[in-house]
């Protein structure tokens, strides 16, 4: 497979310094690339700037050249590409797929407690749709995408297998740019990764759930589908996602004894044999490459 034909990439948030769950992501990304003969790429989605903490991304960087998972091309930050978020932006406008809405979270919760729908979804509520027929007087806080009802949004996962979602019934029509001016991830992720011509996108089953809207958007804005795969979580002790959030601990990368350990324990989570802290990483790294081209259903380009 030539080199040139498969595009992949490792987008973290720098929100802090990576920790057990986000180096599998990594290091399975990193795998996918190398296994099928194709590049590999660092995006540093800080689109959600409020939440970045100063001085992570250099450290996320750092983390994960001591690992050996150095990007093939220069990394980008989504904080420098909001001209492109803002172009398609527009796109979805000219084409009637988007529309501004004037609802605050309070709204929408009021507005479904109206119809007897209080139970979140994943934590989300489910738009209504309030706004979809005009602002009504008000003034619009943010855009969001038109979704339609009835249509089921079909794809295949590598290691999940065939997937499906109704985006309207169950998420609505969901955020582009936000109250607050910054462009949501939906949005961000997708231009980047047709910005960049990622053809496989390798990432956390938690992202999983996120795929539907994100193909949406592609259709809507004529990009090309990647193809997907989503890898098994790291769970913390009360049985959710680790997460820095909920306590994950900060990833000791300061030796090469250390950053090796790290991985070894990365790859036992992605089913791959341990090759042991003594060993040189390289031939560590080298090793996995064979056992994931091995084990994992290939992509196809």
């Amino acid at each position: 497979m030539g080199a040139g034909l498969y595009r992949g990439r490792f987008a973290p948030s720098p929100t802090g310094p990576l920790h057990a769950g986000s180096l599998v992501a990594a290091l399975a990304s990193w795998l996918d690339a190398k296994a099928h003969g194709g590049r590999w790429l660092v995006r540093i989605e800080d689109v959600d700037l409020p939440r970045c903490v100063p001085g992570a991304d250099q450290t996320l960087l750092q983390q994960l050249a001591a690992c050996g998972l150095v990007s093939d091309e220069a990394p980008v930050w989504q904080s420098q590409r909001s001209s492109l978020y803002q172009q398609a932006l527009k796109q979805l406008c000219a084409q009637g797929l988007a529309y501004p809405c004037a609802c605050s979270r309070k709204d929408i919760e009021q507005a479904l407690h109206a119809r007897g729908q209080d139970k979140p979804r994943h934590g989300e509520l489910v738009y209504p749709g309030t706004c979809r027929t005009g602002l009504h007087g008000k003034t619009g806080r943010a855009w969001r995408l038109r979704t339609e009802p009835g249509i089921l949004t079909r794809w295949s996962d590598r290691r999940l297998g065939p997937q499906q979602q109704d985006v309207y019934g169950e998420v609505g029509d969901f955020v582009l740019q936000r109250a607050d001016g910054l462009f949501a991830y939906q949005l961000a992720v997708v231009v980047d990764d047709a910005a960049q011509g990622i053809s496989h996108i390798v990432r956390g089953a938690d992202l999983t759930d996120n795929t539907a809207r994100q193909i949406l958007l592609q259709q809507a804005l004529g990009y090309a589908t990647p193809q997907y795969l989503h890898t098994p979580l790291v769970l913390a002790a009360d049985g959710q996602k680790l997460s820095k959030q909920n306590g994950a601990q900060a990833l000791d990368t300061a030796t090469p004894e250390a950053a090796l350990a790290a991985l070894n324990q990365a790859a036992q989570r992605l089913g791959l044999r341990d090759c042991g802290t003594r060993d040189n990483r390289g031939v560590a790294l080298a090793a996995w490459i064979e056992q994931w081209r091995a084990t994992l259903p290939s992509a196809t380009t």
